[in-house]
């Protein structure tokens, strides 16, 4: 009973260890599947089309006041003391 046992423990281990590397393995591609293809050829990328690339910059408009990026986390006026009454 007690052989069993250990031999069930040994044999579940080593089915863990082995599953585990064969993930590791997948993990990095070298498991099964296609390589890696690279990038594309470069006669199939877009060209860049610089005149509309400046059109479209200069519809952008121009925000009349600057940007403020924490103007929803604080007071817009900053807090001012109360004046003690004598």
């Amino acid at each position: 009973m007690i052989r069993r046992r250990r031999a069930l423990c040994i044999l579940v281990s080593a089915a863990a260890a082995m599953s585990a590397s064969a993930f590791a393995a997948n993990a990095q591609g070298l498991g099964r599947g296609k390589g890696n293809s690279g990038p594309p050829p470069v006669e199939n990328r877009p060209k860049i089309d610089e005149k509309a690339y400046k059109a479209a910059l200069d519809r952008i408009p121009v925000p009349d006041e600057k940007y403020d990026p924490w103007g929803g986390a604080r007071a817009s006026d900053p807090a001012k003391p109360a004046k003690k009454k004598n």
